[in-house]
């Protein structure tokens, strides 16, 4: 098969032959040779190299002047290549210089390479570096790779070096919360009101995943209930607030936190209310209406009772009057069968009399009602 090589197409190619060949006939006519015609352009190609070289080591000079006389050993090569992948070189340089002069090697992995990595990455170059000299002057564990994770998680790295040199203090509650204290009671019923302030530094080993500064406020004040809440009386407390920070501190609060606890200091503490009291109170208000509900409940119960009993009473004297209205038709009955005679009645009578005229004595000596 033969093999087809690509070219331009024949118009362009006729009309590059018709400029070349009037190019020449134009040298020709001047008396100018081509090898001349080609120094010249030659030339002029080497002026433009030239002049955009120039322009580009006026651009890096500066930068380079410094890499050479301080030793970061950044080349202009690598200057240009930064510009071509979008990194600022004075950044890079500025920050090599300052790892170099502090005795910061590329033994401990600060390249160039790696500090273009991680401003591509969108770290903080110049921070991360501040960090790591800050954390040799202070004999301070902290690698460049710790100190690029730790800054591109978001957490101020040269802040968290300061807080492993400084302390930082917290307090507990925080500043801007809506409760002024913590408050606890104690096992004698009296409430105290707390405030405390926590001394902490930095553990940078657990900045990456560790928790903040709002765990260990929660975590403080936790322990700070707690242990008041546990003690027997609160006087106990208030002679010994130290008490609290002992309790507090074994219970090592500071796990899985990015901070290491140093000390925690009772700023304040005073006596609130006696909560056992007004509990106490409440209950026995809330027993007494317990038992009032109760005593209604069986006053009722002996109301309807008692109206159950009148009613059985009022019922039973129907009957009576009922059976009271049968006797006269019983009488009757016996006069008209003859089984009652008119002596018999009146004898009747004369009982019923009896028995009236007793019930009335009855009722005149009995005394009076108090």
């Amino acid at each position: 098969m033969a093999r087809v090589e690509a070219g331009p197409p024949p118009d362009a190619t006729k009309a590059v032959l018709s400029k070349e060949s009037a190019v020449m006939s134009l040298l020709a006519q001047n008396g100018t040779s081509p090898w001349v015609m080609f120094l010249i352009v030659a030339a002029i190609v080497l002026a433009v190299v030239f002049i955009v070289f120039i322009a580009i080591f006026i651009n890096f000079f500066r930068l380079w002047i410094q890499s050479v006389m301080t030793g970061a050993r950044i080349t202009l090569l690598d200057l240009i290549g930064m510009s071509f992948r979008r990194v600022k070189p004075a950044v890079i340089v500025r920050s090599k210089i300052m790892a170099v002069q502090a005795g910061l090697g590329e033994n401990q992995g600060i390249t160039s390479k790696t500090l273009e990595a991680h401003y591509l990455a969108g770290g903080n170059v110049p921070l991360v570096i501040r960090a790591l000299i800050a954390a040799s002057k202070a004999k301070i564990a902290l690698d460049f790779k710790l100190a690029t994770a730790i800054d591109l998680a978001g957490r101020n790295v040269l802040e968290s070096v300061q807080t492993s040199v400084y302390p930082k203090v917290i307090d507990c509650p925080a500043k801007g919360s809506t409760r002024s204290s913590l408050d606890a009671v104690a096992k004698d019923g009296i409430q105290l009101k707390v405030k405390a302030r926590v001394t902490v530094r930095a553990n940078l080993e657990r900045l990456i995943g560790g928790a903040t500064e709002e765990t260990i406020v929660a975590r403080v004040g936790e322990g700070i209930v707690s242990a008041i809440g546990s003690a027997d009386n609160h006087a106990v407390v208030l002679e010994n607030p130290d008490l609290i920070s002992k309790a507090v501190l074994a219970r090592r609060l500071d796990a899985q936190t990015a901070f290491e606890i140093v000390s925690i200091d009772i700023a304040d503490i005073d006596v609130g209310d006696n909560i056992g009291a007004r509990l106490q109170a409440d209950q026995a208000e809330a027993d007494t209406r317990v038992a009032r509900a109760k005593a209604e409940g069986r006053r009722a119960m002996a109301v309807a009772e008692e109206r159950e009993k009148i009613a059985l009473i009022e019922e039973s004297r129907a009957k009576l009057v009922e059976a009271e209205a049968e006797v006269p038709r019983a009488m009757a009955e016996a006069f008209r069968s003859g089984r009652l005679g008119i002596m018999d009645y009146y004898k009747l009578r004369n009982v019923q009399a009896d028995t009236d005229m007793r019930k009335a004595i009855a009722i005149v000596d009995a005394p009076p009602a108090q």
